[in-house]
């Protein structure tokens, strides 16, 4: 059995524990090898990474499937904690600027500000690099709402945490000591930027897994390791665009996940979590290339039909090409996005309703809401609670 780390005797509230303390990366002794079925899951993975990758390039507005699929993803991170808005409650606030969001929506939002925090300071020259500093920062924007009162948003935990249970001593899993965290903390960083015989997209896999043994912040530590994949993916340029992330497949498969994770502590099953996560690689991937293509297609349809309507106005055709980063749209909406008066975007979501494009949503007779419903259809698949 592969050795990954010890276990710690600490006192919290009274009670003695055993917290895990992960030995660093890589794995060793044996060392993590791609092998076997190992090796086919890996080239399968990669090759529908690539296939993802190209069709990105492949179409004319890659904006319009980032700011979806970037939406999406924070929907179901946020859901996996326990937070209850959908896609369309969040894209529905959005179109509402002038409405308050509910907690659970100012919960998505935030998470949206962390991931354009941290991918603008990646993207930029002078920006910071893949650290436990920008790790802190985009904690501390994701946490900076009401959700995140007395969870120390952006700071390494100074006090000990658990998962599961209503207390340490009958918890499914005692994360290191809070003392042992900033030595673990920098051992991850080094790993990041070192040298491995491993290709990265298995590093990032690692990268994770190790990041969720830790725990490091009282709160959001699932939100941020989950996204620290979708950082090494872009940032070790195995996608030019940030099209996949595999909160989907993690809450669809939310007992294995938590097993994998746990086999990985408890007898060094890298192989098994690498399987598994490798296994997530391939099956989002390929979901979102058919995705991107559906999406893509139906828009192309709907255009033509809206530009073949008799007396279709410029207004309401540039409305129907910003549809795409606003699948939902109010009056007051429309009149932003076309920086027009009430009545000309008015006449423009009618001719789009016309068209059966945008159909009302809400059945009132003021105030009322318009979606592109058959492209928030294929967008919002895994999305809506039970």
């Amino acid at each position: 059995m592969r050795n990954t780390g010890r276990y710690e005797k600490v006192v919290v509230g009274g009670e003695t524990v055993s917290a895990f303390v992960p030995a660093p990366l890589p794995a060793r002794r044996p060392p993590l090898l791609l092998e076997g079925t190992l090796a086919a899951r890996y080239a399968k993975a990669e090759h529908a990474l690539s296939r993802l990758d190209l069709a990105g390039e492949m179409v004319p507005s890659i904006d319009w499937f980032v700011y979806g699929f970037v939406r999406k993803e924070a929907v179901i991170t946020s859901q996996i904690e326990g937070t209850k808005a959908t896609l369309v409650d969040l894209l529905t606030f959005e179109a509402q600027s002038d409405t308050a969001p509910s907690n659970d929506v100012r919960e998505v939002s935030d998470y949206l500000d962390a991931l354009d925090y941290a991918r603008t300071e990646l993207a930029s020259p002078k920006g910071l690099p893949l650290s436990m500093r920008l790790l802190n920062e985009t904690h501390r924007r994701l946490m900076q709402g009401p959700h995140g009162h007395g969870k120390a948003p952006g700071e390494i935990r100074r006090t000990q945490n658990w998962i599961g249970g209503s207390r340490p001593g009958n918890a499914r899993y005692v994360p290191p000591p809070a003392h042992r965290v900033p030595e673990l903390l920098s051992a991850l960083e080094k790993y990041i930027h070192g040298n491995d015989s491993l290709p990265p997209l298995v590093r990032a896999g690692l990268a994770h897994v190790q990041f969720e043994a830790i725990h490091p912040y009282l709160d959001g530590n699932g939100r941020i390791g989950r996204l620290l994949i979708a950082l090494l993916l872009e940032h070790w340029r195995l996608l030019r665009a940030p099209l996949l992330y595999l909160s989907l497949f993690f809450k669809e498969h939310q007992g294995e996940y938590y097993r994998r994770l746990g086999a990985v502590r408890g007898g060094g099953d890298f192989e098994g979590w690498i399987d598994f996560y490798l296994d997530g690689i391939a099956t989002v991937a390929d979901e979102a290339t058919a995705s991107a293509r559906d999406l893509f297609a139906l828009v192309s349809a709907d255009r033509a039909r809206v530009l073949a309507m008799s007396g279709a106005s410029v207004f309401a055709v540039r409305l129907f090409e910003n549809l795409p980063r606003n699948p939902i749209v109010t009056i007051a909406s429309a009149m932003r996005i076309l920086e027009t008066t009430k009545p000309t975007a008015s006449r423009a979501v009618d001719g789009l309703v016309q068209a059966n494009v945008l159909a009302e949503i809400t059945g009132r007779r003021r105030d009322r809401t318009f979606a592109y419903r058959a492209y928030l259809g294929r967008l919002r698949a895994g999305t809506d609670l039970p």
